[in-house]
């Protein structure tokens, strides 16, 4: 079974797949696999620009888990969303050392829902299952995803609504 944790850099999906890992899941990182589907550096934003649809439809087929915030587009037989408050994020980015338009494109991309929606178009609603992360320990949200992945856990989606933060200075 391949399953997707995606989500908005710094929801945690590095954290989470790494106690995943511990707990005996094969874990690959999303940016192992794209070097090969790299179209340009955009050095402004700080990002690079891939070849997303190349990229999923030769991703060889992995039984385990596949972390990045691309992997909704793989077809994948779980995908987990990690969600997070915008103004925690942004501080959690600023952490990072993120520019501040970079940070400023992914709160507001975390408040539009880009991901899930996405997400949506790819899979059928029982794959889908998604998390807020803004105040749940590592430990909560991995051991909700083992039960998501094992079945026991149902598909849920649609309750994060972060539109408050879309009129603020995003």
């Amino acid at each position: 079974m391949m399953v997707s944790i995606t989500g908005i850099p710094g929801t945690g999906k590095t954290a989470v797949s790494s106690l995943l890992k511990e707990k005996g899941y094969s874990v690959t990182a999303q940016n192992d696999t794209i070097e090969k589907y790299i179209l340009e550096r955009d050095e402004e934003r700080d990002a690079i620009v891939i070849d997303e649809d190349l990229w999923a439809e030769e991703f060889p087929v992995f039984d385990g888990i596949v972390e990045g915030h691309i992997t909704h587009l793989l077809p994948s037989d779980r995908v987990i969303v990690l969600r997070c408050r915008p103004d925690v994020l942004e501080d959690r980015l600023r952490k990072r050392g993120y520019s501040a338009a970079k940070v400023k494109e992914n709160v507001l991309a975390e408040a539009l829902d880009t991901i899930l929606i996405e997400t949506v178009e790819c899979h059928s609603d029982d794959e889908i299952l998604e998390l807020d992360t803004t105040s749940a320990a590592v430990e909560e949200t991995a051991a909700q995803i083992d039960d998501f992945i094992k079945g026991l856990t149902p598909a849920h989606f649609g309750d994060t609504d972060w539109s408050e933060f879309l009129g603020g200075d995003l």
